[in-house]
């Protein structure tokens, strides 16, 4: 029996939303700023700044306090520049036949990984008649992007010739740390503070030293240098696995993953639920459907393992399979209607499960979650006028003058 008939008279709302409040971002890196100063902020707004919205979360981190954004790659980097957005903005993973010189001409910084990389920065800022300015990342540990150590003196040796004939600028040098333990840390500092010291050696003065993201720059003062890079942390989700909450570590989530319920149904004991029917009801009880799933993100592993959501002010279990876009909650004999709203997850304050709790029924972190949501959950931004733009798309045009562009020389 389908119960309940849609609410009237209530201001229309998306079947499924997300609603990140951009004032939390800021709050979230004003906090962070005061914590690791003097050091300088680097805002991580890749991967469409975690699910959030990369434009509408660069400019809430600068508008915090941050001085400096990050990304994975140019595609991204260039998107902010389309929106308006001229704060420096650093690129650190690139395709090997991207072309450089579009990027050098919106002013974009490049990590470079590979003496590769370094000759193609190089030959773009020639063809523009300006200077590349680069960030050398060395390899101390992760054993993914980064110059290994082993080639690190060569490198140098290269860009020292570059820099002399105004072609590249070294600008930082920086790594990434594998966040494994105490130990695991310190050794790569020594890798890193080693690489610093050789290439102050060779008479490079890179302005930034960075080596900490988040869970560093929050917890080990001295691996702070010059720059910090904030990501996850910024979002309001701790970057620790050690069941650290938000409000313990001085944060506030700032998206909330909402939907409105879409149908409602009373159904008898030993009812199977969902695909497999691996879910059965033990008593009478009522379903809501809730329509979010695995096409919007909404891990398929949640299914069977204890999630919740926050529905009609209470905690009420997900049941059966997720299926690919949507999945039941059982409500009991709660009163509920269609159209009522559901929190997946949110700000635990006000009684929603945190984004890593839910990941956590999920077996992964609050980081694939908030990053995975699909396009078809509407972002609606609270927290100013500038958190409501949509992100740009990304617009290549001609380049710019080249008088302009890059460094100059």
């Amino acid at each position: 029996m389908i119960l309940g008939t849609p609410r009237t008279g209530t201001p229309e709302r998306p079947f499924r939303e997300a609603v990140v409040d951009v004032g939390a971002i800021s709050e979230n890196v004003a906090t962070l700023a005061a914590l690791v100063a003097p050091a300088e902020v680097l805002a991580v707004v890749k991967a469409g700044g975690y699910g959030h919205g990369s434009i509408a979360a660069a400019r809430a981190a600068l508008a915090g306090g941050a001085s400096r954004l990050g990304v994975v790659d140019v595609h991204e980097a260039m998107a902010l520049r389309a929106a308006g957005i001229q704060a420096p903005i650093l690129a650190w993973l690139h395709d090997p036949d991207v072309d450089f010189v579009p990027a050098l001409h919106a002013e974009i910084e490049l990590g470079i990984s590979s003496l590769a990389q370094l000759e193609r920065a190089a030959a773009a800022a020639d063809r523009i008649g300006g200077t590349a300015r680069v960030h050398l990342k060395i390899d101390t540990g992760l054993s993914r992007n980064g110059i290994p150590p082993e080639e690190w003196a060569a490198v140098l040796a290269r860009a020292v010739e570059l820099d002399e004939d105004r072609l590249v600028r070294v600008v930082g040098v920086f790594s990434h740390l594998a966040n494994t333990d105490a130990d695991s840390d310190a050794a790569q500092q020594a890798v890193f503070e080693a690489a610093v010291a050789e290439a102050r050696e060779t008479g490079l003065e890179p302005e930034v030293r960075h080596l900490a993201a988040t869970a560093a720059a929050m917890r080990r003062p001295e691996l702070r240098y010059d720059l910090v890079r904030l990501g996850i942390g910024i979002y309001g989700i701790p970057p620790f696995c050690d069941g650290t909450t938000s409000a313990e570590a001085g944060l506030r989530p700032a998206m909330t993953l909402r939907a409105r319920v879409a149908a409602v149904r009373r159904i008898a004991a030993g009812t199977g639920v969902s695909y497999d029917h691996a879910w059965r009801t033990e008593r009478d009880t009522t379903l809501a459907l809730v329509p979010l799933g695995y096409a919007d993100g909404i891990p398929r592993a949640v299914s069977g393992a204890g999630a919740e959501v926050l529905l009609g002010g209470r905690r009420h279990p997900i049941v059966g399979r997720i299926a690919m876009d949507q999945f039941l909650v059982d409500v009991g004999d709660a009163a509920v209607e269609v159209g009522d709203e559901v929190v997946l997850f949110g700000d635990p304050a006000t009684g929603a499960p945190s984004a890593d709790e839910f990941a956590a029924w999920a077996g992964t972190i609050g980081y694939e979650l908030v990053t995975r949501i699909g396009p078809r959950v509407r972002r609606t931004y609270l927290g100013g006028a500038e958190g409501a733009v949509a992100d740009a798309p990304v617009q290549w045009g001609p380049p710019r003058d080249p008088a302009v562009g890059g460094s100059g020389r």
